[in-house]
């Protein structure tokens, strides 16, 4: 590995790259990043209900780009493409983490009962089948309750962040029993501190908990 670590961020939306920056940024300025985009993977898993092999075999050619140029690890910050990222996972010679896995493992060694808000509706189902093998994984009891916030991704993609928060922040309240809300998206973080102005609970945003898992095994690797 070289001195300064070079990360590659795979993005299948932009509005998940300004979040993840900042979380490095602020978590990692060390480490190297390196965005490859494919704005049209959201575009098309937005219209599909189950991922595709097409979308897989896209996902593991972004994967073997990121190798070609010395990628010491790689974080996915789209959400809904689980199975994808599990084979690129197992193809590829460095770390690769799934966007919301360091965010689950945070969350439910917070409680029992763990929210979530989401603002794209295709990733919950995969996210949900991530959150229970977690679970399962730890031997805990935590249930995951998901609200999907309508229009606030739509607003985000306008150019609208200030409406985006609002929205998600609005609901947020309806998880206020919890033990701890997440933030289901590298895009919805933007809301954290809105949110955590709505309610009196734990919310957990996905890419500071990427950032510092994915920076802890890099460093370990390293030794």
């Amino acid at each position: 590995m070289t001195a300064r670590p070079r990360i590659v961020l795979l993005h299948a939306t932009p509005v998940a790259m300004e979040p993840v920056q900042q979380a490095f940024s602020a978590g990692w300025p060390e480490a190297e990043t390196v965005n490859l985009l494919d704005d049209a993977l959201s575009a098309d898993r937005a219209r599909t209900a189950d991922i595709t092999e097409e979308m897989t075999q896209r996902f593991l050619a972004l994967g073997r780009y990121a190798a070609r140029i010395g990628a010491d690890g790689v974080l996915v910050t789209c959400s809904a493409f689980g199975p994808a990222i599990e084979r690129l996972a197992e193809e590829m010679p460095v770390p690769v983490l799934k966007p919301n896995e360091a965010m689950f493992r945070a969350a439910i060694a917070s409680g029992r009962r763990i929210g979530m808000l989401a603002t794209f509706a295709p990733a919950v189902a995969t996210m949900t089948a991530e959150f229970e093998t977690f679970v399962a994984e730890t031997d805990a009891t935590a249930r995951l309750d998901t609200l999907v916030v309508a229009d606030a991704i739509d607003r985000l993609r306008a150019g609208d962040a200030a409406a985006h928060n609002a929205l998600v922040a609005a609901r947020a309240p309806e998880l206020a029993g919890h033990d701890a809300i997440m933030l289901a998206h590298f895009s919805t973080s933007r809301a954290a501190e809105a949110v955590r102005r709505a309610v009196d609970v734990p919310v957990f945003t996905a890419p500071d908990a990427a950032v510092e898992c994915l920076r802890q095994l890099i460093e370990h690797a390293g030794n």
